[in-house]
């Protein structure tokens, strides 16, 4: 029974040294866990920062971070935009004003959110401002149309674009026009009249798909003329369809260029008899986009786009340990994270300090600070039609708890001075104490001491005195400590004491 008591007894105790030996080493380094996404949302990443990257719903409903779809913007020589991001289409140039208008916005856009649905019924009609190129009379720079372009049946007639007026040629009127139609599944692009000095058949010339428009699938068009070569040319997802030289011999070099010429000033039609979808109408004031033909074709920039997070605080000395990110990366995509930190964010810069690539779910050394950021990078495959997806973030940190305060603290006030004294901490890992005083309870503004103003670095002891303290005053203390790895891992204020010198020697 002796033995078997002892025994007991000595399990009993290695179990309660195991205890206090996890304790400790709990209260040294703890573990700490930011998320992004999910639940959490995306609060935590700087918009400033984003670069064509979008928020939509992802797995089980919550936001994710996905590239964002190429849709158009305003550039300098842009004459009209319209996006059909909004619920009421606008020209984004402020150039074209809406006449009348019966296109509804809706989801499923090859660009960005929103697009345009068509149901044969009027379509878009728009005025133009003095200035834009159907809004101004005269020769014309070179132009280009653009649109993306879903139809619904492609049936013969139906029409997607429009321009209708005339000019003065001597006494004469003469009708202009230009229109882009559908014939026998396929888009026909005609100009009447408009090429100055141009009068082969009659003054109208047809540039037409060779490819056959597939019902319900996206494609790109665009018809751009060239104000110096006199090159009128159709693309379809940038592929040339067909193209001409509006010269006096219709050859690219040796005859004159006949210019473009708009008589009266005549409101355009976009979609004034089709039925389906249209995305992004752009005007562009030269025969090409000042974005890459990436930009212009691609569903999704090739180069990828970056989101990156605001400097986030952890504590002095924290350590990132691992980054677990839930990805979606379809073949062909693919997705890097990088990180960096520091003590003091005010000093970075887009490149200091260096950002560190990391591996999903793999161990971490040697990032340590105050402040830790996360970029990611999100890359789409080679066509520019998927995206990669990041549903999650979670950012795992091992951080060193500051230590306890003593647990007991005494003042004794003598004249001019106060003898403060306090218990070590129980942490093993405290490297010292401050200790802080002043005139009013829980304000620790003091000054008067010789030994310094508040708080006071006392070192590793457990007393000090304060000199020159004036009699007859209350002053207040209390001490907190501080971790062995870093004086500013400071912890939480013991219970305050006070004392109020005198000087009680007789005379």
């Amino acid at each position: 029974m002796g033995k078997g008591f002892m025994l007991i007894a000595l399990k009993r105790a290695f179990a309660v040294s195991l205890g206090l030996l996890l304790s400790c080493t709990f209260l040294f380094a703890s573990e700490k866990v930011v998320k992004l996404g999910g639940k959490a949302g995306w609060s935590l990443v700087d918009g400033e920062q984003n670069f064509r990257i979008a928020i939509r719903k992802g797995r089980y409903g919550y936001d994710c971070m996905t590239l964002d779809t190429n849709s158009r913007k305003v550039f300098s020589g842009t004459d009209l935009l319209i996006d059909f991001e909004n619920d009421e289409p606008e020209d984004k140039t402020g150039n074209y004003k809406v006449v009348t208008n019966s296109i509804m916005n809706v989801e499923g856009a090859k660009m960005g959110k929103g697009a345009g649905l068509s149901r044969g019924t009027g379509g878009l009609r728009l005025s133009g401002g003095a200035g834009s190129l159907f809004g101004t009379s005269g020769f014309t720079t070179s132009f280009l149309i653009e649109f993306w372009l879903n139809p619904a049946v492609a049936e013969n007639g139906e029409k997607v674009f429009s321009w209708r007026s005339s000019k003065n040629v001597g006494n004469s009127p003469i009708y202009q026009m230009m229109s882009a139609s559908f014939y026998k599944n396929h888009l026909e692009w005609t100009f009447t009249n408009v090429f100055e000095g141009y009068d082969k058949d009659d003054g109208e010339l047809s540039l037409s798909s060779y490819s056959v428009l597939i019902p319900d699938e996206w494609t790109h068009h665009a018809v751009s003329y060239d104000a110096e070569t006199g090159l009128l040319e159709y693309r379809i997802n940038g592929r040339i369809e067909a193209m001409r030289f509006i010269t006096s011999n219709g050859k690219e070099l040796g005859g004159d260029v006949y210019r473009c010429n708009l008589g009266v000033i005549a409101d355009i039609d976009i979609c004034p008899q089709y039925t389906g979808l249209i995305d992004d109408f752009h005007i562009q004031r030269s025969s090409d986009s000042e974005s890459s033909l990436a930009m212009r074709y691609d569903t999704y920039a090739r180069d990828g786009g970056r989101f990156v997070t605001q400097p986030i605080k952890i504590s002095s000395n924290a350590e990132l340990l691992k980054v677990d990110a839930s990805l979606d990366t379809p073949a062909q995509t693919d997705v890097m994270m990088y990180v960096r930190s520091g003590n003091n964010q005010f000093e970075w810069t887009d490149s200091d300090p260096e950002w560190i690539p990391i591996t999903n779910h793999s161990q971490i050394k040697n990032v340590k600070g105050l402040y830790f950021q996360l970029a990611v990078d999100l890359y789409p495959d080679g066509g520019g039609s998927i995206s990669p997806s990041v549903m999650d973030v979670a950012l795992k940190f091992k951080e060193i708890d500051a230590p306890l305060p003593p647990f007991r603290v005494t003042a004794v006030a003598s004249d001019s001075s106060v003898t403060l004294s306090w218990t070590y901490s129980v942490d093993k890992d405290t490297g010292g104490y401050y200790v802080y005083y002043g005139e009013r309870p829980g304000e620790y503004l003091g000054k008067a001491a010789v030994e310094g103003a508040s708080p006071v670095n006392v070192g590793n002891k457990n007393s000090i005195t304060f000199n020159g303290l004036t009699n007859g005053k209350v002053y207040y203390f209390a001490v907190a400590a501080y971790s062995n790895v870093n004086e500013k891992i400071m912890g939480t204020l013991s219970k305050e004491v006070y004392a109020r010198p005198l000087n009680k020697s007789a005379d």
